[in-house]
């Protein structure tokens, strides 16, 4: 259900009821409720426990506003005595939405925690509510973690899950203003000025490998969203990914052997002796060749010229809850600081904690500096095979 905005005609109840305590429990301020929530977030996603959100929206309409008012303190009293002192109860936004976090639940009882939680609230709101105020009031329930479904093309992140990321998006609007104008100039220009190497890649490959000179793949992008992602086809066509999969599933779990990588280093977590790539695709590769078209993707506003790779489908299926964090906190790049900081000699979750520190971190000129490292990470081939 969509949060209605309102006014300010309950100020004087809401100033009440966030002093309305139960034992030594309390109403928590937005700003609270809000960091809260982000806590819980990350706890969730280390102990495997779910928690869920439940929003009481207390209507817009002048008199609703009035006799909801009234009640207010009511709801809120009750809440709080009906709710257990493990679980968070505050103001989710303006002051007109009522959250409250139901902590450490099993997730696989998730059908029955949704009806036993709007049973109960339902009987409570009822018992101390007139017909009319339980009619302005819409109740909303949003379980965390919350399930992805790729095949819908559509964000499968639930956004009201993440207030404190569209918060941070929102007061980064012109740094991000700046990026995507970076973006657009940057792969156009190099689209313009790398055309002719366009077409000695794309000669090569069609040369020498029967198959398109593109490969295309539904990728996961910012939020979850897929896309259409390009690259140089660096593979037979039509090969079999399993051995692929499985190497990937033990990367993710930590489990994962170094693969040698022309003897120049310790090895690098990625499969080198693949059978799958071509001769000139294995050339592709190591030069990041195969890479060039992903400016498209830029260009489209799928991609960013700096930041986490993305990732493909059943990558995400394997990943533990933390990991998401990387594709909800910025849109995928080209290049970005796992890049440049070692690449595919560095383990997954090292990986992960370094997109999650460009994504806290990320300012114009941290791609900048990550635009300018790129191209020596590039020639001197460090973690690339």
């Amino acid at each position: 259900m969509n949060l209605r905005r309102a006014g300010n005609g309950l100020s004087s109840y809401v100033l009440s009821a966030e002093r309305v305590l139960a034992g030594e429990r309390r109403v928590l301020d937005e700003e609270s409720f809000r960091r809260m929530l982000s806590l819980e977030r990350k706890r969730a996603e280390r102990s495997g426990k779910a928690f869920l959100l439940m929003l009481l929206d207390i209507g817009t309409s002048n008199s609703a506003t009035q006799s909801n008012g009234k009640g207010l303190e009511n709801i809120v009293s009750t809440l709080m005595v009906t709710t257990r002192e493990t679980d968070i109860t505050g103001w989710y936004q303006g002051r007109m939405v009522v959250g409250v976090m139901f902590t450490e639940l099993i997730i696989d009882e998730k059908d029955s925690i949704l009806s036993t939680m709007l049973e109960r609230v339902t009987n409570v709101l009822r018992g101390n509510l007139t017909f009319e105020q339980f009619n302005q009031i819409g109740i909303s329930f949003h379980l965390f973690p919350d399930d992805w479904n790729h095949e819908s093309g559509q964000r499968p992140s639930n956004a009201t899950l993440y207030p404190d990321l569209i918060e941070r998006d929102e007061s980064r609007r012109p740094f991000r203003v700046m990026k995507r104008v970076m973006d657009i100039i940057g792969s156009f220009v190099a689209l313009v000025f790398l055309s002719p190497l366009f077409l000695m890649v794309a000669s090569a490959i069609k040369l020498t490998s029967r198959g398109p000179v593109l490969f295309r793949q539904n990728r996961i992008g910012q939020h979850g969203k897929p896309f259409l992602f390009l690259k140089f086809r660096s593979m037979h066509a039509n090969n079999d990914a399993r051995e692929h999969r499985e190497y990937v599933k033990k990367l993710i779990a930590g489990t994962a052997e170094k693969q040698q990588s022309n003897g120049k280093d310790n090895g690098v977590y990625k499969l080198t002796k693949d059978s799958r790539v071509t001769r000139v695709g294995s050339f592709l590769r190591r030069t990041s060749l195969d890479e060039l078209p992903q400016f498209l993707n830029v260009l489209q506003g799928n991609m960013s010229l700096v930041g986490p790779r993305p990732p493909v489908p059943y990558e995400v299926e394997a990943y533990d809850l933390w990991h998401r964090r990387r594709l909800l906190e910025a849109k995928p790049g080209i290049t970005g600081l796992w890049q440049v900081n070692g690449r595919s000699k560095v383990k997954f979750d090292d990986m992960v904690r370094l997109d999650l520190r460009y994504a806290r971190t990320w300012s114009p000129w941290m791609d900048l500096k990550i635009l300018l490292r790129t191209p020596s990470a590039v020639v001197l081939g460090e973690g690339a095979h």
